[in-house]
């Protein structure tokens, strides 16, 4: 199997604030350097891509107001949370084009499936607002693009960051073709959009809420939910929001998941992968604040995602 590595420059340009705060240039300098190790994998940068995709995804007056937003010197707050300098922007974009340029791979044949590893991350953020540290919400532009361009029709979409991504379940809430999955500590950021009440106006979202202090064996227990779901919209494509702050190590969330652990999602994500997507599977990095544990626990990812024989 052939596994791609998206990256971009302009990851490590974006700002988010003070020195000690949790979404820094290193979360990315520390997992391709893991990666790096891997003589496999497959290394692409991001590119340009149609802007149209992000106005299908965001409303015009969103993208309009983080653009003008954009500092050309020191910082601006879109939240409390979601901080903006001046290489903000190209780094926000470049996110967003990771996810495209991995999707255009897959269909082009150039790799199986792949893995962004870019920030800002983007789940939190909605049609209309950037928040919880995410500008635009790359992964929902994925799906877009998939939909528009491609043509898919059953786009799954698993979040298995600790938080629950409200910005995704926002944007797809009513629309049949996209379903979402997350498994997230609950009561717990974003609040209660992360409830097992919020299931879309399809029934297209399954929020799978489970408490601070959940384990290896409750959060897999858990991820059999998951499973089902899957088998039940029988997806054509799957794409993953692959936060890794559920780790034991992690400043911010509460879990105690293992590195080893996000190996084992994967591996099952992957077998039903094969059975409805011909093993079609985009990847991108969300959330995971503790370095060191966060590209270990990347690197068992992306390792899952190699070793998938198709």
């Amino acid at each position: 199997m052939s596994t791609a590595i998206i990256t971009s420059d302009t990851s490590l340009n974006h700002n988010a604030g003070m020195s000690e705060h949790p979404e820094k240039p290193e979360r990315i300098t520390a997992i391709v350097e893991a990666l790096k190790k891997n003589k496999k994998l497959i290394w692409k940068k991001t590119k340009e891509f149609d802007k149209e995709i992000l106005k299908v995804t965001h409303t015009p007056d969103h993208i309009d107001k983080v653009n003008k937003a954009f500092p050309e010197k020191g910082l601006h707050f879109l939240d409390a949370d979601t901080i903006i300098s001046p290489g903000s922007k190209a780094a926000s974009y470049d996110a967003v084009g990771s996810i495209i340029a991995g999707i255009d791979g897959i269909e082009n044949g150039e790799f199986n499936n792949f893995f962004a590893c870019i920030r800002p991350p983007g789940h939190h953020a909605t049609k209309n607002t950037s928040q919880g540290f995410c500008i635009f919400n790359s992964i929902a532009c994925g799906a877009t693009y998939l939909l528009n361009k491609y043509k898919y029709k059953k786009i799954l979409i698993l979040d298995f960051d600790i938080h629950m991504g409200n910005g995704t379940a926002d944007i797809f809430y009513d629309n049949e073709n996209v379903c979402y999955i997350s498994l997230h500590q609950y009561p717990f950021y974003p609040g209660i959009s992360g409830s097992a009440e919020n299931k879309g106006l399809h029934n297209n979202c399954l929020n799978i809420p489970l408490p601070a202090g959940t384990g290896s064996r409750e959060y897999l227990d858990a991820f059999e939910r998951a499973l089902k779901k899957i088998k039940e919209f029988k997806p054509n494509y799957i794409l993953t929001s692959a936060g890794f702050d559920a780790n034991f190590a992690d400043p911010i969330g509460q879990f105690n998941l293992q590195s080893k652990d996000f190996y084992k999602i994967t591996k099952r994500i992957l077998v039903y992968a094969k059975k409805y997507c011909n093993g079609k599977v985009g990847s991108i990095l969300e959330g995971g604040y503790a370095i060191s544990e966060t590209s270990k626990s990347a690197n068992e990812h992306v390792n899952a995602l190699l070793e998938y024989d198709n």
